[in-house]
């Protein structure tokens, strides 16, 4: 705690001397107490909450769906050589499409609501997911599926106490990632178009060449990140109880 504390200390007290001795233009990289007064103002006046909810729901809205698809996908690929030799190339070939050209296509199929947000980060999400629970699942020693066979288990018996929990600690390893590329899907997403969310506040600060306001709303992304990785980290804790 003291050297990440010392690390921030270090950082912003070297930004504002930097700033204050004339080294740095307040107008390009703007100045650590400035930007805390923007956040004062911000949430003294309640005004970034309803911005803060919006990013928030489509961002959690995205990793949910996209972890729950990606999980489905992976395990169905992951246990079906034939579905996986089949469609496993498509799946390459539309991972390596840069998801961004497709943002604009979201904002005409779902418009400037949410679900152009969520929809875009459900992409980010998805494909994370996927790769790392079907390697997961085939990483799992076949001695072990064998024995677990002979013992009488079931198809649905293996997947439960086999192969889910396998894919649980890559699936959680995911999702740490996971966690910032939902919260990138929602913010391109509001920078692209939208009436509301901090990629919209960032996207209007920009517009008026506002640094302090880029840098503020950075800096409440940063902090909503944190705070949905502790959730995700907990979660892991929870479920993996079993791991050494």
């Amino acid at each position: 705690m003291a050297l990440h504390t010392g690390i921030v200390v270090l950082v912003l007290g070297g930004w504002e001397f930097a700033t204050a001795r004339g080294w740095s233009d307040p107008f390009y990289l703007s100045r650590p107490s400035a930007i805390a007064d923007r956040l004062a103002d911000w949430f003294g006046s309640g005004s970034i909450w309803p911005h803060l909810g919006t990013t928030t729901v489509e961002a959690l809205l995205a990793l949910v769906a996209g972890t729950v698809l990606g999980l489905a996908a992976g395990l169905a690929f992951a246990r079906s050589r034939v579905l996986s030799t089949v469609l496993g190339p498509y799946v390459t070939m539309l991972n390596s499409l840069p998801r961004v050209v497709l943002a604009p296509l979201f904002l005409i199929w779902f418009g400037l609501g949410i679900w152009s947000k969520v929809a875009f980060g459900i992409t980010l999400v998805f494909f994370v997911v996927f790769f790392n629970v079907h390697q997961g699942v085939r990483d799992v020693d076949p001695v072990l599926v064998r024995h677990v066979r002979m013992l009488g288990a079931s198809d649905a018996q293996l997947l439960r106490q086999v192969h889910l929990p396998a894919a649980l600690t890559w699936l959680f390893s995911s999702l740490h990632t996971g966690v910032g590329f939902a919260l990138v899907g929602a913010v391109v997403g509001e920078y692209l178009g939208a009436s509301q969310g901090v990629g919209y506040l960032i996207s209007q600060a920009e517009g008026v060449l506002d640094t302090t306001g880029v840098f503020a709303g950075m800096a409440v992304l940063a902090v909503l990140v944190l705070a949905v990785d502790a959730v995700v980290r907990r979660a892991e804790r929870r479920l993996l109880r079993w791991k050494p």
